[in-house]
């Protein structure tokens, strides 16, 4: 090889390089192909159930907004299946007042993607707009902590969940709905 190709070439493979690593860090095209499990309780203490077993999640759950004194255990606020937006998205999301008044939101049997910077979010918008864009007020709770299971998201202390209508599973990096839950009051 001539030296004027070698002044060529090497700053050509150097640049490529570089693209790659970017390229790489940027899109992370391995999460397409890896799950991630996450299998969370329901924070709170769960009676037993009445033949004596350890509480299952229906046993120990209080559907309705009211509580009164006898009410230890959570009580459901609202609740919606997800509906795919860019990526294959199931599962249910609920929005749940803890015992001690905390609230968390709920997601179980989720099945979605992996990618880069997904994270969950309230938004005042239903499902349908959310795949346009997540808009004005939302809140976000954290980054997803798996693609597949059940996992709990603290809600900020003060935070009126009546104001919100879905649950998102947000891309931030390429600002996508990966799929949504439409939160309806929860039937008691």
């Amino acid at each position: 090889m001539s030296r004027s190709s070698r002044r060529t070439v090497v700053p050509v493979l150097l640049v490529l390089t570089v693209v790659a690593g970017v390229g790489l860090f940027y899109f992370q095209p391995w999460k397409a192909f890896t799950d991630t499990t996450v299998d969370e309780a329901l924070p709170g203490v769960m009676a037993p159930a009445s033949n004596g077993e350890p509480a299952t999640r229906d046993t120990a759950r209080v559907s309705g907004g009211e509580s009164s004194a006898k009410d230890t255990g959570p009580v459901d606020l609202a609740e919606g299946r997800f509906v795919s937006h860019e990526h294959d998205t199931s599962g249910t999301a609920r929005t749940v007042r803890l015992a001690d008044g905390s609230q968390v939101l709920r997601i179980e049997d989720l099945k979605s993607s992996q990618g880069p910077d997904v994270r969950v979010y309230l938004s005042m918008r239903d499902p349908a707009a959310v795949e346009a864009g997540l808009g004005d007020g939302d809140v976000e709770l954290g980054k997803l902590k798996g693609n597949l299971g059940n996992q709990n998201y603290t809600v900020p202390a003060g935070t009126d969940l009546s104001r919100f209508r879905s649950a998102v599973i947000w891309c931030e990096r390429f600002a996508v709905s990966f799929g949504a839950a439409g939160l309806a009051p929860a039937k008691g």
